[in-house]
């Protein structure tokens, strides 16, 4: 292949790196910035005094769309490793850098009521499951509704202030840093505050007085330790205080680890769960002294800060649901010493060059270049979508768009922690928005869109751990609602195995029984990328095998023979129906995976004809009176509606039972929904139909949407907003890129199905396919030139370009060149 996109960045990150002129960081693929964040309105340092935070620095209540910290929500640079995340604001005065840990949480079976107060929440309402059908046959829709409302549902409740102790649970912050300069704006020049994707580095840049100053943070995964760096090009500039707020609502204590290094231990005030921070100082020159809780430097060249943090919490596949401490088994204060002492060992140099090594790994997989012809000016990311929103083609952004999606997923979810939550690992209040939690009706989807088919395989592994916590929890819910085999889980999960409904009637949300065969799927997707064997008979076949034998369990068998979903409803919209499209298409799903993976593996034959019965006898997709797939078992969709949620095109994406290929009058149907739904909504939800618009391989529409995510839903630092900022939109959008560009869900792979006009000349290099292909693509004047095919696993590969198909048969290891010429069509070389 030639003339893909390639920056040797790691060549400039390897060096010393001691002051802002050596390297302008702006020069990869960076989001950055050139004005500075201020200290006004910083809610957690009123005057310098952390002690107000718990009065200033409110939560964000859920759908608010308001942050009372909208410099941290709009302009901060996250960086993270999976288990420690952080976010960067970069005054001049001070730095100020927000920090969590993944399984820090509040909540769960070891709260001052004990563990039968957080498990046995479930309400024994199967037995009214005849009663609500027999509703529904003799029309009364009412009946139906009440008994479903009042029994489906639990006595948790999902605010922080809803109960006494609160055991729901919600992510918390563990605290934020905050390190004063000395230094204030006044003849300050030249700031930038930078985030490099290619080296997953954070840098802030100013001169002041004729000095250079640079800041550098970066957080190691093979380290587990995050590191910061202040130095200058003249020496003795450093005077530096570094100071830490914990999270209020815990008690703990501070003490010196020597000279250099401060510890603090401490326990959530709700559960008691234990963490431990532990910092420590590093300096050239000058004087470091520690008293008070507070290290302070003076005088020196430069100052190495080392951080690192731990809670006690440990996942649990099997709980005991009569121990309180069932996630307890991790002591801090002994994986934080030993992390920090190998991280002081290695020094600064050391430890970057194994963090890059690390990151560049996954990252350099994929190389995105959109019309490279046109080459853009160098500005500042905020002014870049400033332009953008005017109607300016920036196509520099939309590859920073895509490459920040995939950076924030490795950011977030590494394997030996939980997965990505509405907020990745980046939260800065002690309760967020919908706590901050695992929402299974889309969103901790959603985060996972991208991760195989843009070669983050391992990125799935959290995922899938969070996954298998919820089986044995979820066998008790699916046999307490719904008397059924196997497993499910409901609206939200934390880190604790919760898989029960909340305490609201509100059933357009809080009733959702396929939340956990939809996860489920992402199991059989998980292997069909890597067609890991040894992990689907040693892992992935039982959660598939169990969730699809819930989803049996759970669907009516009615008199004529069909199955349907009764009682159901779509997901945050909608009334309790008998048959609600999306619980079909996600029932669908379920059934196609365990039969292939049942096929797969050589089992389960007699579990297998059952789940083909069920599947062939499900009630089919319906169109409406308005030519739209219909929401609803009955006919009352309105083409004004403009609701965020698309659900009954699970099918379409991230389904795969409505496509143009196979079904084209049900994608026509498709279409016309989202038509009616407009092109605008929160972000997340414009991420979704950019992948439905790809899979419907309407380009220029999917291109739109892709446009009005980044005007409408994106803030600058790239964030995506719901409002408020959630993650799942970015994930969503680099999804959707990928979408546009490749599709392998129908059993072959496709070639550009989706190019938009916009997108003339690129290529791209290292996207996936289902079957372990990994594809490189070049396109000119919007037509494929050529594109490398490499099999990881062997098999047959069959390719579409067009209305041209080829097929043939392939060698682990091997690569196979594709040309194509418009007189002869697709050519393998």
């Amino acid at each position: 292949m030639k003339n893909f996109y390639f920056l040797l960045i790691s060549s400039l990150f390897l060096t010393s790196g001691l002051y802002a002129g050596e390297t302008d960081y702006t020069q990869g693929l960076s989001i950055w910035f050139d004005t500075p964040n201020t200290l006004q309105g910083y809610a957690a340092w009123y005057g310098g005094r952390p002690d107000l935070w718990k009065d200033e620095n409110k939560p964000v209540t859920a759908g608010s769309g308001h942050n009372l910290d909208a410099s941290w929500e709009s302009q901060s640079l996250p960086i993270g490793n999976g288990s420690l995340g952080a976010n960067i604001m970069g005054s001049v005065e001070a730095e100020r850098i927000t920090f969590n840990e993944k399984t820090l949480w509040r909540g769960g079976p070891n709260t001052a009521k004990g563990a039968d107060y957080y498990w046995n929440v479930n309400k024994q309402s199967a037995h009214l499951l005849d009663e609500i059908r027999k509703a529904f046959t003799e029309g009364d829709q009412k009946k139906a509704e009440m008994l479903t409302r009042q029994n489906f549902n639990s006595e948790v409740s999902y605010e922080a202030d809803g109960e006494n102790p609160f055991r729901f649970s919600s992510f918390t912050t563990m605290g934020e840093f905050y390190v004063e300069t000395g230094l204030n704006m006044i003849g300050m020049s030249d700031y930038k505050r930078i985030l490099s994707l290619d080296s997953a580095m954070a840098v802030v840049q100013f001169k002041k007085d004729r000095v250079a100053y640079q800041r550098n943070f970066f957080i190691s995964y093979p380290a587990n330790v995050m590191v910061v760096r202040f130095s200058a090009d003249q020496s003795g500039k450093q005077n530096l205080v570094f100071s830490y707020a914990p999270n209020p609502l815990s008690t703990g204590s501070m003490v010196s680890d020597g000279n250099k290094g401060l510890v603090y231990t401490a326990s959530l005030d709700n559960n008691g769960m234990k963490y431990v921070v532990r910092i420590q100082a590093e300096t050239k020159g000058g004087t470091l002294s520690n008293a008070d809780g507070k290290l302070t430097v003076k005088d020196a060249d430069e100052v190495v800060f080392y951080i690192t943090a731990d809670t006690d919490y440990k996942i649990n596949f099997d709980p005991d649901f009569k121990d309180p401490k069932t996630y307890i088994g991790v002591n801090p204060e002994e994986t934080t010493k030993q992390w920090m002492n190998n991280a002081v060992a290695q020094g600064y140099t050391a430890l970057f060059n194994q963090h890059y090594n690390d990151y560049a790994t996954l990252f350099n997989r994929v190389r995105l270049n959109l019309n490279p012809a046109v080459k853009g000016v160098n500005l500042p990311t905020s002014q870049r979508l400033k332009n953008y929103r005017k109607g300016q083609p920036d196509y520099y952004l939309e590859e920073l768009y895509y490459q920040f999606g995939r950076y924030l997923l490795i950011a977030s979810s590494r394997p030996g922690n939980m997965p990505a939550n509405l907020q990745g690992i980046w939260h800065n209040n002690v309760d967020g928005p919908w706590r901050v939690d695992y929402h299974n009706n889309i969103n901790i989807q959603m985060n996972y869109w991208p991760a195989c088919s843009t070669n983050l395989n391992e990125c799935v592994l959290p995922l899938i751990d969070f996954i298998r916590t919820l089986v044995k929890p979820g066998e008790k819910t699916a046999q307490a609602y719904f008397g059924a085999r196997g497993w499910t889980a409901s609206i939200s999960g934390n880190i604790f195995g919760f898989t029960t409904p909340l305490e609201s009637q509100d059933m357009s949300w809080n009733f959702n029984p396929m939340a956990g065969p939809w996860l489920a799927t992402h199991i059989w997707e998980y292997y069909d990328y890597t067609r890991d064997l040894k992990f689907l008979k040693e892992t992935g076949y039982e959660l598939i095998k169990s969730s699809a034998d819930f989803a049996v369990d759970y669907l009516w068998h009615k008199p004529d023979g069909t199955y349907t979903a009764a009682p159901s409803t779509s997901p945050e919209h909608g009334p309790i129906d008998q048959g609600a499209t999306f619980v079909h298409a996600v029932v669908r799903e379920i059934l196609m995976d365990a039969i292939e993976a049942s096929k797969v593996l050589g089992v389960d034959k007699k579990e297998r004809k059952q789940w083909e019965h069920v599947l062939a006898n499900l009630v089919p997709y319906q169109i409406g009176r308005y030519g739209q797939l219909m929401e609803w078992s009955v006919d009352i969709d309105d083409p004004k509606d403009e609701h965020r949620h698309v659900n009954h095109l699970f099918g379409l994406h991230p389904g795969h039972t409505v496509s143009p290929v196979t079904t084209p009058e049900l994608a026509k149907a498709a279409k016309v929904v989202l038509v009616h739904r407009g092109d605008g909504a929160t972000g997340w939800s414009m991420g979704w139909k950019l992948n439905q618009w790809a899979r419907l391989q309407d380009g220029n529409h999917a291109y739109t949407l892709f446009g009005n995510l980044l005007k409408n839903g994106t803030m600058d630092n790239l964030w995506d907003t719901h409002p408020p900022f959630q993650i799942d939109g970015n994930f969503g959008g680099t999804a959707g890129i990928t979408e546009m560009l490749l599709q392998s869900h129908m059993g072959f792979i496709q070639l550009l199905p989706a190019l938009p006009d916009a997108w003339k000349d690129g290529s791209i290099s290292g996207i996936c396919a289902k079957g372990n292909f990994e594809v490189d693509m070049i396109w000119e004047n919007h037509q494929l030139k050529e594109a490398v095919v490499r099999s990881n696993a062997g098999g047959n590969c069959v390719i579409k370009y067009l209305d041209q198909t080829i097929s043939f048969k392939t060698v682990k290891g091997r690569s196979y060149q594709i040309g194509y010429d418009a007189a002869k069509g697709l050519i393998k070389n």
